[in-house]
């Protein structure tokens, strides 16, 4: 492993304990009732979808080590990975910040990661 796959997969595994204390962080929230309900949703969501996504990036990181995109593409792969992963989950929390544009960020990352899918798809598909 080198190059972007290297230092994105470092940056995905950093961010785990993030999630995880996010996960602590959230129990308290919860107990305290700071929140409303739609708050603690979207709270709950952001949590969730940073977990799963980072997961995600991992197993996509690999694909796109072994695959036979070249190293720009590579690259590109890689941010969109990562500003996908932080705009889908990031976009919940701005909109438990009752902001419209949150659910806008989290569209935004959405379509972020769906083109590293297919990047990376192309990448395993014509090696």
């Amino acid at each position: 492993m080198h190059g972007p796959v290297q230092l994105f997969t470092v940056i995905a595994l950093v961010s785990l304990p993030t999630v995880m204390y996010g996960g602590y962080a959230l129990s308290g929230v919860l107990r305290r009732g700071d929140l409303t309900e739609k708050q603690r949703g979207f709270f709950r969501a952001g949590h969730a979808h940073a977990g799963v996504l980072l997961v995600l990036t991992l197993a996509a990181l690999q694909l796109v080590e072994h695959g036979g995109l070249g190293d720009t593409v590579r690259w590109i792969v890689c941010f969109l990975l990562l500003f996908g992963v932080l705009a889908q989950s990031g976009g919940f929390f701005l909109a438990m910040l009752r902001t419209r544009v949150g659910m806008s960020v989290t569209t935004g990352g959405a379509v972020l990661l769906g083109a590293a899918m297919l990047l990376t798809a192309y990448g395993v598909a014509f090696p």
